[in-house]
């Protein structure tokens, strides 16, 4: 034992100070004074309402962003002890001394000051030099719009950190030995970045997209190599790079759905099934209902269109005009339409056509996919009607109306056929919220749909119900499911009409699979888009690349102290001259080694192109696509690509002129983030002199107050 043991025990060590200066230096600029202001900032008025339905477990919808960026805020939030009473009404409005405004905005403040070493040991895997990696560093440490975005409870900073952390994560296990069993360690974390970059922001996704090319580059490199063994490494490329992001994105919605287990002021944008789901609201309703419709039942029928605005079938007792406006005549029955507020118009009673009965019989006799069936407006006793008449706003499709008899040689053609196009193979009931079911018109073919056409001042301005010939009928539009349900007892109408005001209820175990709320809900994330109103501060992509633009994050109630989204001139500048002496090297290189010269050798020439591929490959696919968005843009959507352009500065320099170009420049970036940094910290207040001076170009909206 005691050979075994040889005293002193010594551990050596190898610090790179330059890599824990620039990290000290992130840390600081990103961190000190994170409490001022202590007031709403900006787009924390958006956040920050997200940040308290987690922190309440209220159900709500994100489209702009997966909601892994949402939890990371409320974690923050939460560590603070944040009980999310708070309303974030208004851009300004101070914080209360219960509320740890560090708390909120530590874990972005956190993020944004790692890019920082993490661009620094990126450069280096990228194999370029320490000094470059150095420049790299302080390009992005002196960068004050990324300073800004950090500094709040925003998401930039959080993405980028991640998408960072792949690619470097990523290139680790390229650049390891292939003996080296632990490389394969970076490759996992590299792919669970991806994940969360994704699971922040769709935005992330371009970036992982870029990844996986890479790496699909390298692995068709490696083609030949006999070292390597190809199915083991094409297979740990797949699970760690394809498999563990798709199980962690969906893992991040199952987190999502646990925490949001109450009824929210977005439940009207999703299913009934979904909203039953949450406890409050449509559950309140729909507890205990009977899960099987039957002949007799009394139901509300919910459009399952996608629109903004949920509506149910309804109707009334006034009739559509003998004429419309364009002259075209009616049937001048009983108007039919959808009703987007809960009414007891919308109630209807299930009918067999052979029975006169209009309540549940004992035991109950469940409609089936195929059945015929009669529906009667509960409040006016109508049949549900639909015939050869052309509809109100929708000449091309069939009118449908409450059939009244005239007694002018039009029957009633009132029979409707069920139509279960979700239904389970083992069992074909109707089933409340669960089923979605199309109305076929017996007569004509035609089925029940919501046209979205809004009626006229005669209809109330509700929307138009039509009968559409299914090849002509969009699918999204011809779903209907049953909402709220209840058994009838009473045959006479006022007793019916009493009746509706007291449900019966039967317990029913009545659940939705996480995988169809998960299904769901991307799919309300993908198409469902809020209205967007023009911003003062919103720009167009192109005027990103040359700062003709910022956005007045925060103004003081009664100083000149602000804070502006600007980025630094200089180093901005320095990132597209980057790009552009990148794009005219490669031009020349591919054209001069096509025609036979190697001006690099080719361990140079494929750094240099791995450069491209990570760097100005990053760039395009984080701005290209802004370009094809009609959405409101901002600067800050710009940062991420500028991230890119920032690794690829330093390494653009030729190495005759590093030392005193790089010294140069970077004494210019730190001058020009000295100059800004007032309008990045906001303070110390500037005069109203000062602030012009500082309006470098006229399209700036930099506010002053005259003193």
């Amino acid at each position: 034992m005691s050979a075994m043991l040889q005293l002193p025990l010594v551990v050596t060590a190898q610090v790179d100070l330059v890599l824990v200066l620039v990290s000290l230096l992130a840390l600081w600029t990103r961190l000190s004074r994170l409490s001022y202001p202590n007031a709403v900032v900006f787009d924390e008025v958006y956040y920050g309402q997200f940040v308290s339905f987690y922190m309440k477990r209220v159900f709500f919808i994100d489209d702009n962003g997966p909601p892994l960026g949402h939890m990371i805020l409320a974690l923050g939030a939460y560590l603070g002890g944040f009980d999310g009473n708070f309303v974030w009404n208004r851009i300004r409005a101070e914080y209360p001394s219960s509320v740890s405004v560090w708390s909120l905005r530590v874990l972005p403040s956190l993020c944004g000051a790692l890019c920082v070493p993490l661009v620094y040991l990126l450069t280096l895997e990228l194999r370029f030099s320490h000094l470059s990696a150095l420049g790299a560093a302080v390009l992005l440490l002196l960068e004050n719009s990324l300073i800004v975005q950090s500094r709040f409870m925003l998401l930039e900073s959080v993405l980028i950190f991640l998408v960072l952390l792949a690619f470097f994560s990523y290139l680790r296990f390229h650049n390891a030995p292939t003996s080296s069993w632990f490389r394969y360690i970076w490759l996992l974390l590299s792919g669970v970045s991806c994940a969360a970059a994704v699971g922040v922001k769709y935005m992330g996704l371009f970036s992982y997209l870029l990844l996986l090319g890479v790496a699909f580059l390298h692995a068709w490199n490696l083609i030949g190599d006999q070292f390597v063994s190809h199915v083991m490494y094409s297979v740990l490329v797949v699970v760690c790079l394809l498999v563990v992001p798709v199980l962690l994105y969906v893992f991040w919605f199952y987190l999502h759905l646990s925490l949001l287990n109450r009824s929210g002021p977005h439940d009207q944008l999703m299913s009934s099934a979904f909203q039953a789901s949450l406890q409050g609201g449509l559950s309140r309703i729909t507890q205990g209902q009977p899960l099987e419709v039957a002949y007799g039942s009394q139901v509300t029928l919910r459009s399952s269109a996608s629109q903004l605005i949920p509506c149910w079938l309804h109707s009334h007792k006034e009739n559509y005009p003998v004429r419309y406006e364009n002259g075209r005549g009616s049937s001048h029955q009983q108007q039919v339409t959808c009703y987007p507020f809960k009414d007891v118009n919308n109630w209807w009673i299930i009918k067999h056509p052979g029975r006169q009965e209009l309540v549940v019989d004992t035991p109950p006799r469940p409609v089936r996919h195929g059945d015929v069936i009669q529906l009667v407006h509960a409040m006016t006793s109508r049949f549900l009607n639909s015939h050869d008449v052309a509809a109100p706003m929708s000449p091309h499709a069939q009118e449908v109306s409450g059939y009244v008899d005239f007694n002018v040689s039009m029957p009633a053609q009132n029979l409707w056929k069920v139509d279960i196009s979700n239904r389970e193979a083992e069992s074909e009931v109707w089933k409340t919220i669960l089923s979605e079911v199309r109305l076929v018109h017996v007569n004509t073919s035609a089925v029940l749909k919501l046209s979205g056409v809004s009626l006229p001042d005669w209809g109330f301005r509700q929307l138009e119900v039509v009968a559409e010939k299914l090849f002509k009928a969009h699918g999204s539009s011809l779903g209907w499911n049953v909402e709220e349900h209840r058994y009838g007892t009473s045959q006479e109408p006022k007793e019916r009409e009493a009746e509706l005001h007291c449900p019966t209820h039967i317990d029913v175990d009545r659940k939705i699979s996480f995988w169809a709320k998960f299904l769901e809900l991307q799919w309300k994330m993908l198409t469902v888009k809020q209205e967007e109103s023009e911003h003062k501060y919103s720009s167009a992509p192109l005027e990103w690349i040359t700062m003709e633009t910022n956005i007045a994050y925060w103004l003081h109630a009664t100083t000149n102290a602000q804070i502006h989204l600007i980025g630094n001139p200089v180093s901005w500048g320095v990132a597209n001259l980057s790009l552009l002496a990148y794009q005219l090297l490669a031009a020349v290189y591919m054209l001069r080694r096509r025609r036979g010269f190697k001006d690099l050798p080719d361990a140079v020439w494929d750094q240099f192109v791995c450069l491209g591929c990570v760097c100005v490959g990053g760039w395009l696919v984080n701005f290209v696509p802004f370009l094809l968005m009609e959405k409101t843009l901002f600067l800050y959507h710009y940062l991420p690509a500028l991230c890119y352009l920032y690794l690829l500065s330093p390494c653009d320099t030729p190495p005759c002129a590093v030392c005193v170009c790089v010294s140069a420049v970077l004494l210019s970036v730190f001058l020009s983030y000295r100059t800004f940094c007032p309008l990045t910290y906001g303070s110390p207040e500037l005069s109203a002199n000062q602030l012009r001076e500082l309006r470098w170009r006229d399209t700036w909206d930099i506010l002053d107050r005259r003193h």
